[in-house]
C-alpha cells in the first residue's frame, strides 16, 4: 500500500492534477486524496500546494520527490526482474521523446515490440527540447530517452540514425524546381524560425555557413512551421523525419551544402538499465534496420 500511495504522489506531481493522476492510475479522485493525505500525515508535513489550476510540489515536496521516485524505481525494477525470470511477463518502460520520433518511430517499435513481450506497458512523456529529456534521464523520470547527439553529460548513449535537415517551401516558390536550396536563401527571404532545440542545430548550421537569417517568426511547434510555410508567410529548416506524411503542401528541398542530425537513445547507465530497457534498446536499433 506504501508503494501504491507513492506512486499516487508521483503521478499527480507528474500531471498536476489530482483529478488527472486518478484517471490514468484507475483510482477516484477521493482515493488519491486520501492517499496523498494520508503520507502527509505519516511525516508530519504538507507535499503539495492545492490550488484552482491544480497542485504543486510544497518545498518539503521537492524535497522528498528523488527518493520518493528512487523507491517507486526500485520495486517497478524488481518486479520487471521477476519478470523476467518468467520470461518478461510484465514491466513497465517509461520513454522520453519528441513530437517527430512519436509520430513516425514509436508505433511501429512499439506494436513489434508488443509482439513479442504483450505484458509490457509503455509510458511516454513528450518533451519539447533533448535538454528536457536529458533531464528526465538524470533524474530517473523515464527509462530511456530520444535525444540529439552529442548527449549531455552524465548520460550513456546509442547512434541510430542520421537524419538530414531540409529546407521547406510554399509550394510555388521560385526554387520549386530547383535541386537543392541554397544557405544564402534564409538572409533573403522571412524565415521561420523552430524555438526548441532543433534552433540550436540550426543555429550551428548558419554560423557554419557565415549566413545571418532573415528572422521573421520563431515558433516552438514543428506543425505550425509548416503550416505557416504551406500558407506563404516564409520558408524554414527541418529534420526531414518530421515532414513524413505530412498534410500540408509544401516543398522540400535539399540544403547546399547538406546538413544533418543526429539522433540517439539514452539512459543514465547501459550497464545498470532495467530488463525492459535492456530488451528494448537493441529492439528500437533492429526495428530502424528493417524499417
Amino acid at each position: 500500500m506504501g508503494i501504491s500511495k507513492y506512486q499516487a504522489f508521483l503521478k499527480t506531481v507528474e500531471l498536476g492534477s489530482i483529478t488527472r493522476a486518478a484517471e490514468e492510475l484507475g483510482y477516484t479522485q477521493s482515493a488519491v486524496s486520501r492517499m496523498i493525505a494520508d503520507l502527509e500525515t505519516e511525516w508530519a508535513v504538507s507535499l503539495l500546494v492545492r490550488g484552482r489550476g491544480g497542485v504543486t510540489l510544497s518545498p518539503a515536496g521537492a524535497e522528498l520527490l528523488p527518493d520518493i521516485r528512487t523507491v517507486c524505481n526500485a520495486q517497478r525494477e524488481l518486479t520487471e526482474r521477476i519478470g523476467a525470470l518468467h520470461g518478461l511477463t510484465r514491466g513497465t518502460i517509461r520513454i522520453g521523446t519528441i513530437t517527430s520520433i512519436s509520430v513516425h518511430w514509436l508505433p511501429g517499435i512499439m506494436k513489434s515490440f508488443l509482439e513479442q513481450y504483450p505484458g509490457i506497458r509503455f509510458e511516454l512523456l513528450g518533451g519539447v527540447e533533448y535538454t528536457e529529456i536529458e533531464d528526465w534521464i538524470r533524474k530517473g523520470r523515464v527509462d530511456c530517452g530520444f535525444v540529439g547527439l552529442p548527449a549531455g553529460r552524465e548520460l550513456e548513449t546509442i547512434s541510430l540514425r542520421r537524419d538530414r535537415l531540409v529546407a521547406v517551401l510554399p509550394k510555388r516558390h521560385p526554387l520549386a524546381e530547383a535541386g537543392s536550396c541554397p544557405m544564402e536563401r534564409f538572409a533573403q527571404e522571412p524565415f521561420i524560425r523552430p524555438e526548441d532545440d532543433k534552433d540550436k542545430e540550426v543555429a550551428g548550421i548558419f554560423e557554419r555557413a557565415g549566413v545571418r537569417p532573415n528572422v521573421e517568426y520563431a515558433v516552438n511547434d514543428d506543425y505550425a512551421v509548416i503550416a505557416m510555410v504551406a500558407s506563404g508567410l516564409g520558408i524554414s529548416i527541418l529534420p526531414e523525419l518530421v515532414l513524413r506524411r505530412t498534410p500540408y503542401e509544401v516543398v522540400v528541398k535539399p540544403l547546399d551544402p547538406p546538413q544533418f542530425r543526429e539522433l540517439g537513445l539514452a539512459v543514465r547507465s547501459l550497464r545498470e538499465v532495467s530488463p525492459v530497457t535492456a530488451r528494448f534498446l537493441p529492439h528500437v536499433q533492429a526495428w530502424l534496420k528493417e524499417n
